[in-house]
């Protein structure tokens, strides 16, 4: 990608935050509205700009500045479903792309980027959980009481909040597992999930597939029905994705193959990740850029995960 490609982007959130300024500067309370609605569109619907994008590192640099601006954005729209759909997803991927620790990182620095992950997360499941307010009576209440009764009222429309969502909160839980409260709502995530399911099972070319890759293998202890039901949503992952997306793989080699102590499986899925062409979908490139990232690094570090070596000795 060209520099002047990459400078696009910035040209745009930069004349738009220009003309935003100055409007806010008007006297005119219905300018500003309109103004604020706008802007908050076009971010909104601008997802597209970071995911075809072959440089995590720039991305990285820029998520910051961008989910501010929808935040400020937000501060003036309350009730923009598009900006807080956008700040969920937004604050969930770069929790998990760029803040999360790595087994490496251990001592202060790792816990204390745990720590802030987790809390990304949350601002992100309480954007979701605003979305869906928006388009739900009494959301709350009705989620505190009955998720499912609640999740019922959720249209075609709401997917892709109720998706962010079940993301933010399931990996906050993830990396909190010793938060008690917090682990209780995992049948919450799970209605929110299910419930996105129901209504669009295609939604990102099986991103709610890939999801449930990871959600079902975890309750493999509760479940004997699980790992199975793990394995369905792999194929269909695949399946809805055309194998063009590395995740896939990624979250079937970590939920299945590590747990069942499947080192060749585990190399084997890890391989078919890294072999998934990162231009073939400009649309997914980043994400599969980060994916087959997360791929060399377990492969790299298989020997933490596996009681065997490669010879089947003990090690």
């Amino acid at each position: 990608m060209s520099n002047a490609n990459r400078s696009e982007p910035l040209r745009g959130i930069l004349a738009g935050t220009v003309g935003l300024l100055l409007l806010l500067s008007s006297g005119c309370s219905s300018l500003r509205t309109v103004a604020v609605n706008q802007l908050g569109n076009a971010i909104a619907e601008g997802g597209a700009t970071f995911s075809s994008d072959d440089d995590p590192e720039l991305v990285g640099d820029a998520l910051p500045f961008s989910l501010k601006l929808t935040e400020s954005l937000l501060g003036k729209s309350p009730d923009h479903v598009g900006l807080l759909v956008a700040a969920s997803r937004g604050f969930t991927q770069y929790a998990y792309g760029w803040v999360e620790p790595t087994r490496e990182e251990e001592g202060g620095r790792g816990e204390a980027a745990r720590l802030r992950s987790k809390r990304l997360y949350l601002r992100a499941r309480e954007y979701g959980v605003r979305a869906l307010a928006v388009s739900i009576d009494n959301f709350r209440v009705r989620l505190a009481s009955n998720p499912k009764a609640a999740l019922s009222l959720a249209r075609k429309q709401d997917v892709a909040a109720l998706y962010w969502t079940a993301t933010a909160w399931g990996l906050a839980i993830s990396s909190s597992k010793d938060d008690l409260d917090l682990v209780a709502d995992l049948p919450v995530v799970e209605a929110l999930i299910s419930r996105a399911s129901e209504l669009d099972p295609d939604f990102e070319n099986g991103a709610i597939d890939t999801f449930l890759i990871t959600f079902e293998a975890s309750r493999s202890a509760l479940s004997k029905d699980a790992g199975d039901r793990a394995r369905q949503h792999f194929l269909r992952a695949l399946q809805r994705s055309g194998g063009a997306l590395a995740s896939p793989y990624v979250a079937a080699a970590e939920a299945l193959a590590i747990p069942d102590q499947n080192r060749g499986d585990f190399e084997k899925l890890l391989t078919q990740a890294l072999a998934v062409d990162a231009d073939i979908k400009p649309e997914w490139r980043l994400e599969n850029i980060l994916a087959k990232r997360r791929a060399q690094w377990l492969l790299f570090h298989a020997d933490d995960f596996f009681i065997e070596s490669h010879t089947g000795g003990k090690q």
